[in-house]
């Protein structure tokens, strides 16, 4: 088991909506499986003038019911407790953050990790005020979360101003889904395999699928997300990481900067979409009135916070293609959509046919191999290959092998911010972004957005509860294929 150095965790946006659902649960859990070391806290930073006692109570009532009742019932959440304390801070105000530095004081030598889940506009300030304040250390390291910018610029201005008061491999750019068991397995099956890598290439694999599909729509989110949208929202770090994870190239090692080398090569890689490739391979959608899960969705636009003539995308598609010696001409196609008809979060890895058959199978059959890595609503993997089918002649039907996460490591598996929480702790950068990913993934994305408005491309109605607009299964048939929707 990985064991941490004692240490102080300074979370800012303590009582926020990813600290109660996601991150303080994940700290409960790290603290009750005893890689929480002694003497090491949990400082709190937010602007309600809560007492210790108040703000332990807002955390029973909203983040306790998202902890593992097993977990529970063995009284850990008493002793998880203990080691909380609560600081109310004006963030904006330098003079304020000496009631944290109180906190502080005497324990320079323990590691000090400040996590920022608060939005990227505060990044900044909060720099420069514990810069003011002299409570960054040697020992410090920074955690922040997406939206890093909302193109290059911006996302540069913001790594300028994080880079003032930190340097890089003090700085910790978080995405979740890099955390998560299933996305870790992949690196494992391609690079602890002798099976996999000789057919992780051009003709060998035929084309590779990345979906991310939500049920739930804006969610009171309106606001936010109308300013966002699924290209900056979920392609530009979600997707394109899990394609730099599939597309890389082995890394020296899993230590350093090796992962993250590997995956700005792929970056670099891909070819830009600009101008006439935009409006050929690349689908903008927004979902109007429809039923999910039995429910009335709204149209987009009558959602609160949202304007009502707004053309902010709900649902991206697109091709993307890799210009190097193992992918080329192998297609990459994404997807991302919200109010749509599953949740559901897979890669999937379509192999090449076999070159002649010589069996007598029924025509249409579906491809023989199929290697599909799910996120949710399970995690898992599940490769298809084809068997006899029971009787006579020799008849062919594909069967899966699966691997059931939860089953197999009957201990249970991490989830993505215990994960990425622990690394933080222990200095482990291999799962977390680096400026120049950062930029070069931006640089990809800005032409897409542009193109979008200078072309006045306007987002294509799809009925909430399906799954996307009919353009996006025309994206993937010019190219005789269609996305996996087997089981959905």
């Amino acid at each position: 088991m990985i064991q941490p150095q004692p240490f102080d965790l300074i979370l800012f946006g303590g009582t926020g909506d990813l600290a109660m659902r996601k991150l303080l649960p994940a700290m409960f859990n790290i603290h009750a499986h005893g890689q929480w070391p002694e003497e090491s806290k949990l400082i709190c930073v937010a602007r309600s003038d809560y007492t210790r006692g108040e703000f332990l109570d807002f955390v029973a009532e909203h983040a306790r019911g998202n902890v593992s009742q097993e977990l529970l019932e063995k009284d850990s959440w008493a002793r998880f407790c203990e080691v909380i304390d609560y600081v109310a801070i004006d963030l904006f105000d330098t003079d304020s953050y000496q009631k944290l530095g109180v906190q502080l004081e005497g324990r320079e030598a323990f590691n000090r990790l400040f996590y920022l889940s608060t939005g990227p506009n505060l990044f900044g300030p909060i720099c420069e005020n514990l810069g003011k304040n002299q409570l960054i250390t040697k020992n410090s390291r920074i955690a922040v979360e997406k939206p890093l910018g909302r193109d290059q610029k911006s996302a540069r201005e913001i790594n300028a101003q994080m880079s003032q008061y930190f340097e890089e491999q003090q700085i910790y750019r978080i995405d979740h889904y890099l955390g998560k068991e299933p996305v870790q397995n992949l690196i494992a099956l391609r690079f602890g395999n002798a099976l996999f890598e000789p057919l992780w290439r051009r003709g060998r694999i035929r084309d590779v699928q990345i979906t991310v599909a939500e049920q739930l729509g804006v969610e009171g989110r309106g606001e936010f997300y109308d300013q966002t949208g699924a290209l900056r929202d979920m392609i530009q770090n979600h997707l394109l990481q899990m394609l730099c994870i599939i597309a890389m190239e082995p890394p020296t090692s899993m230590a350093g900067d090796g992962v993250r080398d590997e995956k700005l090569k792929v970056l670099k890689a891909l070819k830009p979409l600009r101008g006439d490739d935009v409006l050929s391979k690349t689908v903008r959608g927004q979902y109007s009135r429809g039923i999910v899960n039995s429910k009335d969705v709204p149209d987009y636009t009558a959602e609160k916070g949202v304007a009502p003539d707004s053309t902010t995308e709900t649902y991206v598609a697109l091709k993307a293609e890799i210009d190097n010696w193992r992918w080329s001409g192998v297609p990459f196609y994404l997807r991302t959509g919200k109010s749509m008809q599953t949740k559901i979060s897979e890669i999937v890895i379509n192999f090449e046919e076999v070159p002649h058959s010589i069996f007598d199978n029924e025509p249409g059959m579906p491809t023989p191999n199929r290697l599909v890595i799910q996120m949710q609503p399970s995690e898992g993997i599940k490769l298809s290959i084809m068997a006899k089918k029971p009787g006579d002649g020799m008849r062919l039907t594909p069967v899966n092998l699966n691997l059931d996460l939860s089953k197999t490591y009957k201990r249970g598996s991490y989830n993505a911010y215990q994960r990425l929480l622990v690394d933080l702790m222990c200095g482990n950068l291999s799962l977390f972004m680096r400026h120049d990913e950062l930029d070069a993934a931006w640089a990809w994305i800005d032409p897409i957005i542009s193109t979008w408005q200078d072309r006045d491309v306007r987002p294509k109605h799809y009925p909430a509860g399906t799954w996307g607009p009919a353009a996006s299964s025309a994206l993937v048939a010019r190219d005789g294929f269609s996305w996996h929707e087997e089981g959905h």
